[in-house]
């Protein structure tokens, strides 16, 4: 009885040529589902999808990763950390459809109004993360910053590309917009990022201060009003209208200190 000739291993070069068209996931998990499948006799096509479905779940995997890191999102301030049982005015039917993102394909934007303190800013990163997780573009970025990046911009005759650049993002977080204060110059090019990105691309806005006051921002009714009245036009509002969070915590903290004093002083007697 003639000897069945045997096949050379192929195992190395195929890994090699995976990796050189760049599908990581196949090359890595080639042997450990080729062994599954041999196993479970699967047909050829059945071992191609699930070796797709590795590199289909690896590929969304590093895509979020790389927009988690450009995003600049703090990783500690999702939903599950933010307290949404302490502002009964928010809705959590509202919350979950805006982390759906559905919003931002419609260019809508979500301003969310409060005193310091009370949480705006955990919410607004809170929903930004979860847009991540879905694969969603997002820049988290302070007020105070944007103004002096776009001026910086505008100066060396750049602020086109600029604003380009920031356009990449489908979603742009400007954090405390109420302490911005600056010169007109300074307002001027903030009120441009507004009228370019204006039902086009979604701005979420945090803010200590209520329409109303928004002169001590843009310094002019005029720019005040048009400023205004674009991102209103399409948006979602959250007022977050209880006591700083902060606040209560120094207060939580000052009584469970008195009442450990307190247990302390009776067993001392």
């Amino acid at each position: 009885m003639n000897a069945q000739p045997q096949i050379p291993s192929v195992s190395p070069q195929l890994c090699m040529l995976l990796r050189s068209f760049r599908v990581a996931g196949f090359a890595e998990n080639y042997p450990f589902v080729s062994e599954q499948a041999e196993k479970a006799s699967l047909s050829y096509e059945a071992f191609l999808y699930e070796l797709a479905k590795i590199e289909a779940e690896e590929r969304r995997c590093r895509r979020i990763d790389r927009l988690l890191r450009k995003s600049r999102l703090p990783v500690d301030k999702t939903l599950e950390s933010f307290k949404v049982e302490r502002v009964p005015s928010l809705s959590a039917r509202l919350i979950g459809r805006l982390c759906e993102g559905s919003f931002l394909d419609q260019a809508e934007n979500v301003l969310a109004f409060g005193n310091p303190g009370t949480g705006k800013s955990h919410l607004l990163c809170g929903i930004g993360l979860e847009l991540v997780k879905r694969g969603r573009s997002v820049l988290n970025v302070p007020a105070f910053a944007l103004v002096q990046r776009l001026l910086a911009a505008k100066r060396d005759l750049r602020l086109p590309e600029e604003l380009k650049r920031l356009d990449r993002f489908e979603c742009l977080l400007i954090d405390d917009l109420g302490y911005v204060q600056h010169q007109r110059e300074e307002m001027d090019v903030l009120f441009t990022l507004f009228a370019e990105r204006y039902e086009r691309r979604s701005v979420l806005i945090s803010s200590n201060l209520v329409f109303s006051k928004w002169d001590q921002i843009f310094k002019d009714p005029m720019t005040t009003t048009a400023a205004i009245d674009r991102l209103v036009h399409h948006a979602h509002i959250l007022e977050l209208n209880v006591e700083s969070y902060r606040a209560e915590e120094a207060q939580d903290r000052k009584r469970a200190a008195k009442k450990k004093r307190g247990k302390g002083g009776k067993e001392d007697a």
